[in-house]
């Protein structure tokens, strides 16, 4: 059985909560989290997630305006310091990671 790391489980009991347990609340312990969460790969279900999200996008009309605001180029430059990543290259970037050419 994998481990959680320390931000799922934060994740995890932020989704659950806390239990009740003769009138006291508290958190619930991992063996709850594994037993109540059975798949412990949340990162990859967050990842399949943003993948089924691109492709919605990608396959709506043209007109919608969540498209135009998908492939429109914004017309102000960036600042001089790094510049930040967008949600659009981390994709691209974990379908590279899977090996996928064309998308």
């Amino acid at each position: 059985m994998k481990k959680l790391n320390t931000w799922e489980r934060k994740i995890l009991r932020r989704i659950y909560g806390p239990v009740v347990e003769q009138g006291i609340w508290r958190i619930r312990s991992n063996q709850k989290l594994w037993g109540i969460y059975k798949d412990l790969d949340t990162v990859a279900d967050i990842k399949k997630k943003r993948l089924e999200r691109i492709g919605h996008v990608v396959r709506m009309n043209q007109g919608r305006a969540v498209t135009k605001i998908f492939e429109g180029k914004p017309e102000e430059s960036r600042r001089r310091e790094r510049p930040r990543l967008r949600w659009l290259e981390d994709v691209e970037k974990e379908l590279l990671d899977m090996k996928f050419m064309r998308w």
